[in-house]
């Protein structure tokens, strides 16, 4: 129950600040993990990306200022956070369907998004198998692209740098440098809330090569749960973990990056590993 009233406490957080700046970060520290970490779970939770359940939440108020009375749209826009005329009118049609000149119009419809409370559902009709791996720092080498802090802004960076992979040989290069563990294809979502956001494509590997960039995945535990299928059902995998595994498992994130480990080649059919950084409770 402590998690799920974690979870509640953040939202506080953010009805509070709808009209302030929301730090993701501190969201984050409420919720006792990374502000990646925090974005992931609430997307697989709520089924909407935080950004875009915040900007719900500001143009459903922002509705009710301009119905309620004389308020300037101007004045609107920058009291959630909009200094921009054009994106506040976007961001707003995007909502409602109209425009916010529109709103006092007598019989125009718009819509409101209530704020999001989380509850512990009973699940698990469905047997997942997962083990308990506990690794010392180890090295991996690749190519990485940086990541923006909100999360909806890569969903077209990693693909287009899984794409760029394949189309220009790096992935057969990597696969010759592979010599430690674990073993396949990673994907490492290093997004700690001390350094820059990068997405590597890499392998576990001793060897060098100028081409390629290091970096080292910090020693950790690690949960490790098994996978197969097409690319898809590694996200449905992970939406699991997050929604059904992690709630009454008796641990949290630990402050490591999640890790895919790609042990065939084959997107239609992958042989898979998601491997998500934890903590024991306290």
């Amino acid at each position: 129950m402590e998690w799920v009233e974690r979870l509640n406490q953040s939202m506080g957080y953010i009805e509070e600040h709808l009209t302030d700046e929301i730090d993701y970060e501190q969201l984050g520290r409420i919720a006792c993990c990374s502000a990646y970490h925090f974005q992931r779970m609430f997307t697989y939770m709520a089924g909407v990306t935080l950004a875009e359940y915040i900007r719900r939440r500001k143009m459903s108020l922002a509705a009710v200022d301009l119905q309620g009375g004389n308020a300037k749209i101007i004045d609107v826009a920058e009291k959630y956070g909009y200094h921009s005329p054009t994106a506040f009118n976007r961001a707003f049609q995007s909502i409602h369907g109209i425009a916010p000149s529109a709103v006092r119009k007598e019989g125009v419809s718009v819509k409101t998004f209530p704020p999001v409370s989380f509850k512990i559902s009973v699940k698990g009709a469905v047997e997942m198998d997962y083990r308990i791996e506990t690794k010392e720092a180890f090295r991996i080498t690749g190519i990485s692209a940086p990541l923006f802090k909100e999360i909806e802004k890569n969903f077209t960076i990693v693909p287009g740098l899984w794409g760029k992979a394949a189309g220009d040989g790096t992935i057969q290069k990597l696969a010759g440098m592979m010599d430690s563990q674990p073993v396949g294809l990673l994907g490492v979502s290093a997004c700690n809330d001390e350094e820059e956001w990068k997405y590597f494509i890499a392998v576990a590997s001793s060897q060098k090569d100028d081409a390629f960039e290091e970096y080292i995945v910090p020693a950790s535990t690690w949960a490790v749960f098994p996978g197969s299928g097409t690319n898809q059902s590694v996200q449905e995998l992970e939406q699991r973990i997050v929604t059904e595994w992690l709630p009454t498992s008796g641990y949290e994130y630990a402050n490591a990056p999640d890790i895919e480990v790609y042990l065939n080649p084959d997107p239609q059919n992958a042989q898979y590993e998601v491997w998500i950084p934890v903590v024991k409770k306290q």
